[in-house]
């Protein structure tokens, strides 16, 4: 029988009819094949952690979380069962030698769930995590297997890279791996104004960089990584001067370990999330904006930082980072804090400078303001309908998002 489903923040909550945790892609297809007869919707379901209504519904919520672990790897491609979290497919990979090239802040989701939604992590070279994925199985909403990769349906991969769980049960993941390898980490604090006139360079001379703008204080916490096997040759650690300071004696912390140690950050506080993506040429008129929007009218409610991180652009048919490089703008809130004022006048700003919402996090548009942001938008829906005519993987929430006019 259902069982409550709260997501991580606790924005999020319903009953479904049923909770399913299936134990094998044969229990996996038994079971889309039923919903497909009685009419009733499924939706995937990963780790909980988005804010967005993408797993809501009164049908079947399906959990992979017993599929999980590495399956096999080869070369620099590694498959792996959907519902493994990222934490553990670190230490897997990690253990097998492997790594993979770009993480996200956040390890408790499962590979599928991240890989579906945009997941990312930052630095110019990189692209979301879907852009790692290099094959995918699914089962598809008449309970068929389907193979996408190099050899397989390679034309489909663009689509099923992240497909936010409408064109089947994701139950098999390859990715594209590499060698495991160190990151030397470090983050100190400046004035905004500092690093905002730095962010080029900091960005062009690191592997990763990132940054908090905090809006009470006016001041950053700047992140850099890279690689700890290189020469110092190879190294670009040489940063602009902080005025009236060494900005290494400034660090708050320096570490050094594996990727997946070193890039997400554990979380005890729990927080609501905004966050579009942007075309790179617009940030900084689209900041100047929200840093100006903030002060003036939501100071007294903002009391947590906005994070800003860059990706590369990719051919991902529904990725925000489509065709264009990219750097995000997210605002973060307590989740004790009130933040839909707060977050609907951020998304008013960045919708005005081209933004493209994350799919996992807080935002209010639907399928006619979506459809004019992607390219390969009508050719998504074409796929879907063919993978899933009935529309098993549909909810309302789905509908809305993909086909309401």
């Amino acid at each position: 029988m259902g069982q409550e489903f709260v997501n991580w923040s606790g924005s999020l909550s319903f009953t479904p009819a049923e909770y399913a945790e299936p134990a094998d892609e044969d229990e996996v297809r038994a079971l889309v094949r039923r919903a497909r007869q009685d009419g009733t919707p499924v939706r995937p379901v990963g780790s909980g952690h988005s804010s967005s209504p993408l797993v809501r519904t009164d049908g079947i919520l399906l959990s992979l979380d017993r599929m999980a672990g590495v399956i096999s790897d080869r070369g620099n491609l590694a498959t792996v069962w959907a519902g493994t979290r990222l934490k553990t497919l670190g230490e897997g990979l990690y253990d097998a030698g492997l790594a993979m090239d770009n993480l996200g802040d956040v390890d408790y989701q499962s590979i599928a769930g991240a890989t579906a939604t945009g997941t990312h992590g930052t630095g110019l070279r990189f692209g979301n995590l879907s852009t790692q994925v290099a094959g995918v199985r699914l089962v598809t909403g008449t309970g068929e297997i389907l193979d996408i990769g190099a050899d397989s349906n390679p034309e489909l991969l663009p689509a099923v890279r992240l497909s936010l769980g409408t064109l089947g049960v994701v139950t098999q993941v390859t990715l594209q791996v590499q060698p495991r390898y160190d990151l030397h980490r470090r983050s100190w604090c400046a004035p905004i104004d500092w690093t905002l006139d730095h962010l080029a360079e900091l960005q062009h001379t690191n592997r990763n960089m990132d940054f908090y703008w905090y809006p009470r204080s006016d001041q950053t916490q700047i992140r850099v990584m890279n690689r700890a096997d290189e020469t110092p040759e190879q190294q670009v650690w040489a940063l602009p001067r902080v005025p009236g300071s060494d900005p290494w004696a400034q660090a708050r912390e320096v570490q050094v370990g594996p990727t997946h140690r070193t890039i997400p950050r554990h979380r005890e506080l729990r927080f609501e999330e905004i966050e579009y993506m942007l075309p790179a040429e617009a940030f900084p008129a689209c900041f100047a904006e929200v840093r100006r929007r903030i002060r003036e009218r939501h100071r007294r409610v903002a009391g947590w930082r906005v994070l800003v991180r860059s990706i590369a652009a990719d051919d991902i048919w529904l990725s925000n980072a489509y065709g264009r490089p990219t750097t995000t703008i997210a605002c973060l809130q307590n989740t004790s804090l009130p933040y839909e004022e707060y977050f609907r006048d951020m998304e008013a700003v960045f919708r005005q400078y081209g933004g493209r919402p994350h799919w996992g996090k807080k935002h209010w548009l639907t399928a006619r303001q979506l459809r004019p942001l992607y390219p390969r938008w009508d050719d998504f829906q074409a796929l879907r309908r063919r993978l899933d005519p009935d529309g098993v993987f549909l909810s309302p929430d789905q509908t809305r998002l993909l086909e309401e006019r």
